[in-house]
């Protein structure tokens, strides 16, 4: 007797394919990062990449957006309305850097750039500053080549420690923080930016120095 799959079978194997290739996409994006920080620091003798940050979304998180959105949760629907299943994290050490990067992330020929949020100039009402850029990347397979979504954000050392606390303050309240809580953040996201000004200041008289040697 030959063995059909389940559907249920089915599906997983289907997620797993998913997968594989999500995470294909995080290496290609991920590599292309570290040449093109490799290639800065051997011509401007400096890196404007700090370090980088892969991720791929979990399935319990991906179901639960598109459960928000009142989408039912197929793998086609996360494929065509989730774009963050990959998501790349590029820190930077100065906001002059954001611009930099994202640059030439959009010069590289095989990507293409679908849509660009700027929260660096545009910060959310909680603080929030980043850069963000969907782009979409091929993965070549043995038998075919398929265009994956990926995220980028960028966004400097400050601005990520920022984030990363406003991140695990609205997971524990599920998005609704106390009020005191949320004026606290927005504070300190004043104050993020504020560092990060002073840095970049500091750091371009330092490097007006040096050249001035």
């Amino acid at each position: 007797m030959e063995y059909k799959p389940s559907p249920d079978a089915e599906e997983v194997d289907r997620w797993k394919e998913v997968t594989l290739v999500y995470n294909s996409a995080l290496k290609e994006i991920g590599t292309k990062l570290e040449i093109l920080n490799d290639e800065f620091q051997h011509v401007h003798k400096y890196n404007p990449i700090e370090h980088i940050k892969l991720r791929l979304k979990s399935s319990e998180s991906i179901v639960k957006k598109l459960k928000n959105r009142g989408l039912e949760s197929t793998i086609e629907n996360m494929v065509e309305y989730v774009n963050d299943i990959a998501g790349v994290r590029v820190i930077c050490s100065f906001t002059s850097d954001i611009y930099r990067i994202a640059e030439m992330i959009a010069e590289q020929d095989d990507l293409t750039v679908l849509a660009v949020k700027d929260y660096f100039k545009s910060p959310k009402p909680s603080g929030y500053k980043s850069y963000h850029m969907l782009v979409q990347v091929p993965v070549f397979l043995s038998n075919r080549v398929v265009e994956v979504k990926v995220e980028i954000q960028i966004r400097t050392v400050a601005m990520d420690f920022w984030a990363s606390l406003e991140h695990k303050i609205y997971y524990k309240y599920e998005g609704d923080a106390p009020e005191h809580i949320q004026k606290a953040l927005i504070q300190c996201a004043s104050m993020v930016s504020d560092l990060d000004q002073e840095m970049l200041a500091l750091n371009e008289e330092i490097q007006k120095l040096l050249d001035e040697e």
